[in-house]
């Protein structure tokens, strides 16, 4: 073999050696680089292997994986892997969403809460169910047969409404009609009537009442000074039999009983002034009563018993 040809597959094994090895450690740096997690759905609405995941808004990784969970078939397991550097936590949700309505479904997470302890790697992220398009549409049509049920009630209850509102207005008609306004205005005229002439006797029974009183209370005013001075008298008696105790006593002695006497004889004149008075204030609250009494019954002054009401004579066709 030339030399030239040994040369050439010489530099042909180094570049095959160089562009292996920079395989292998470009391999190993990416492999490094990424993180599996795992989570499980119910439904997993179109998701695909490859499909992106996105943390806070932000692509971090894709999806590797989504198959049937081989212990629960009833939900589906979706494996992914993330960059290194993302802070996958405790907190932090999964759920399936779409970007705009025409690009197909991705992995969202997410930002949990930074006092969360971070979750290790091939570890479980918490997931949350999305809304199928299908549930959507049999709860609007749950909403849709509830609303046409609530709005048939409504428009029965308004019927009734209605109906007794008629009723109401019929009545109220038949209240206020023009015979029934006469009636009232005639009531309302016989009675200003009675008042009028009632009102001068019930101002001159007052003024009486009060010029009672007034007497009254002039005559206490008297007698009370009467009084003090009687007491007064006592106790001037008092002393001075005090101080001539010895050289008239059988005088004093004498004096005091004929004292005791007029003291008794004005205790005596004082309950009958307190009877009087008394039925001086029996005679003013007799009086009040008979006042308040012919404000509310005015026609017990002519008659015993209160007046019948007016009955409107019948209405008589003109031939």
């Amino acid at each position: 073999m030339k030399t030239e040809a040994k040369v050439g597959a010489f530099v042909i094994l180094c570049a095959a050696i160089f562009l292996i090895t920079v395989y292998k450690v470009s391999s190993a740096q990416i492999k490094g680089a990424r993180v599996s997690y795992k989570t499980y759905l119910r439904y997993a609405g179109g998701l695909e292997p490859g499909a992106d995941v996105l943390f806070g808004g932000i692509t971090v990784g894709t999806v590797t994986a989504v198959h049937p969970d081989p212990q629960d078939p009833t939900r589906i397991e979706i494996l992914f892997d993330v960059k290194q550097d993302t802070p996958m936590n405790a907190n932090s949700v999964a759920r399936l969403e779409s970007v705009t309505l025409v690009t197909n479904p991705v992995v969202s997470i997410t930002t949990g809460s930074n006092d969360a302890p971070r979750l290790p790697p091939d570890s479980e992220v918490t997931s949350q169910e999305t809304i199928s398009v299908d549930d959507a549409e049999r709860k609007f049509v749950a909403l849709a047969d509830s609303t046409n049920a609530l709005l048939g009630a409504a428009h029965t209850d308004m019927d009734n409404i209605t109906g007794d509102t008629r009723k109401l207005l019929a009545n109220l008609n038949q209240i206020t009609d023009k015979t029934n306004q006469q009636h009232i205005a005639s009531v309302l005229a016989n009675t200003d009537t009675m008042m009028t002439h009632t009102t001068p006797k019930v101002d001159q029974i007052s003024d009486q009442v009060l010029s009672l009183t007034k007497n009254a209370n002039a005559v206490i005013a008297k007698v009370g000074p009467a009084v003090d001075n009687v007491n007064q008298t006592v106790s001037n008696a008092d002393a001075t039999i005090t101080a001539l105790r010895e050289p008239g006593q059988a005088d004093l002695v004498e004096m005091r009983k004929t004292l005791s006497d007029l003291q008794a004889s004005m205790r005596a004149k004082d309950q009958d002034l307190t009877y009087t008075l008394e039925n001086l204030r029996m005679i003013t609250d007799n009086l009040n009563e008979l006042t308040e009494s012919l404000k509310e019954r005015p026609w017990s002054l002519v008659r015993i018993q209160r007046p019948k009401g007016r009955r409107v004579p019948p209405t008589t066709g003109v031939h």
